[in-house]
């Protein structure tokens, strides 16, 4: 006897419509230059400074794949040959730690990048802006709804942060853009929504969004941080809004004219955030990731409180 599914409507109205919500396009900007963390990266991208063992670009990676995407396209600009060195085989390094029997180490390598997962690499001819990065990824993305994540930005998270935004996608449609609150006096430093209503709790579509306001100036504080999952029809409007603040492309214009046409939502994740932009976020992500470290952790607790005590 073959056995059978017993479904309700509802159930089955989400298993018709589960296909068009699934999101298999990661986009990262990486074509940045890192100038706050000169003279290290005048020829290392910031995207490879590692936090412990695993350099930020890596996590960026990690998440998105977690969050079901397949496809890892990265905007490059020059001096970033590493992130495409770091996602590449290297049979001759494996098989030297194959010969001297390095098994955890060879398994760390294979585990940079699952086998399913293919990576895309195409060049920002110029450095104009976040908008522009991810219109140059149109190519490959087509129509389709995709993630963006910026590598600057660490979340911690139980659920990573882009598997979050998935799920409110899943629930809402819509483009989804991952906010949290920051200090008024920090508005300027960017992206800032006010919101028309809330739909659900730390979900509600949003109204209106300006980039870096001045603190007297914004309308919330409620700030993007990094991580968007948009509709593939925001291609058009960065294709025509032209320069914005600071003479770039900004990617924060062209939500802005998506907007008029969809709904675009503003969800609160959980987790905690570092800003691994400046020195100081990235100290701290370091020290904090390090204290969780399976094998590093407590004996780096104890010799932060041998220096706390001589504080």
């Amino acid at each position: 006897m073959r056995p059978t599914l017993s479904l309700n409507w509802a159930e089955i109205r989400y298993y018709l419509h589960m296909p068009n919500t699934v999101i298999k396009t990661a986009v990262f900007p990486v074509a940045g230059r890192g100038t706050r963390f000169l003279p290290v990266t005048k020829a290392s991208p910031k995207e490879m400074l590692p936090i412990v063992d695993k350099p930020l670009i890596q996590y960026a990676v990690d998440e998105a794949l977690s969050a079901g995407a397949e496809t890892l396209v990265f905007i490059t600009g020059s001096s970033k040959r590493a992130i495409e060195d770091h996602f590449d085989s290297d049979p001759e390094l494996e098989a030297v730690l194959q010969a001297q029997g390095k098994q955890e180490l060879l398994d760390a390598l294979h585990g940079i990048l699952p086998s399913w997962a293919s990576c895309v690499y195409i060049r920002q001819p110029a450095p104009l802006g976040l908008g522009h990065a991810v219109l140059c990824a149109r190519p490959v993305v087509g129509n389709a709804p995709f993630m963006v994540h910026l590598a600057d930005d660490l979340i911690d998270a139980q659920v990573s942060c882009l598997k979050q935004m998935t799920e409110v996608h899943a629930r809402y449609g819509g483009s989804v853009l991952g906010v949290q609150n920051v200090p008024k006096s920090d508005t300027d430093k960017y992206g800032i929504v006010s919101l028309e209503r809330e739909v659900a709790p730390r979900v509600g579509r949003i109204s209106h969004i300006v980039e870096k306001p001045k603190p007297d100036k914004a309308a919330s504080t409620l700030a993007v941080v990094g991580r968007y999952l948009l509709s593939g029809s925001i291609f058009e409007d960065l294709a025509k809004i032209g320069k914005g603040a600071g003479g770039e492309i900004q990617l924060t214009d062209g939500i802005a004219r998506l907007m008029q046409r969809e709904a675009v939502y503003a969800f609160e994740f959980e987790g905690k955030r570092y800003d691994c932009g400046s020195k100081l976020g990235y100290l701290q992500a370091t020290v904090e990731y390090a204290l969780k470290h399976p094998s590093l952790g407590s004996h780096f607790g104890k010799y932060l409180k041998e220096i706390a005590a001589t504080l």
